[in-house]
């Protein structure tokens, strides 16, 4: 039997202990996290198109072909979905912190560190 997978609860998953801080500002942080996550998702994004666009050009299609592309509905389905595990991606954060108010005494990652470095 195979186990499906959930990328959206994946795109959340951290690890154990409460997020560490590094800003003196938690907004500023949050919104610093999102930035990172969502510049890493372009970089990620710019190297496969550059790949695709690369080998298209290779095989003779247009910039023209590119630009007037009508997605089937499936397809547009899976774009769809693919946004909705983007955005939880980038916005794992506050997902996190939500999910942290359950375990307010919970330590941190930091503190974990200095815990197992003082014994």
């Amino acid at each position: 039997m195979t186990q499906q997978i959930d990328p959206l609860a994946l795109a959340g998953a951290k690890p154990k202990g409460k997020r560490p801080y590094f800003l003196e500002d938690t907004d500023a942080e949050r919104v610093m996290a999102i930035t990172m996550a969502v510049a890493q998702e372009l970089a990620v994004m710019r190297e496969r198109l550059d790949t695709v666009e690369r080998l298209l050009e290779s095989k003779g299609i247009s910039q023209d072909d590119i630009e007037s592309f009508v997605p089937t509905p499936e397809q547009a389905d899976q774009r769809g979905a693919w946004t909705q595990e983007y955005l939880a991606r980038i916005m794992r954060i506050y997902q996190q912190e939500i999910e942290a108010l359950d375990q307010p005494n919970e330590p941190s990652s930091e503190e974990i560190g200095h815990e197992l470095a003082e014994s």
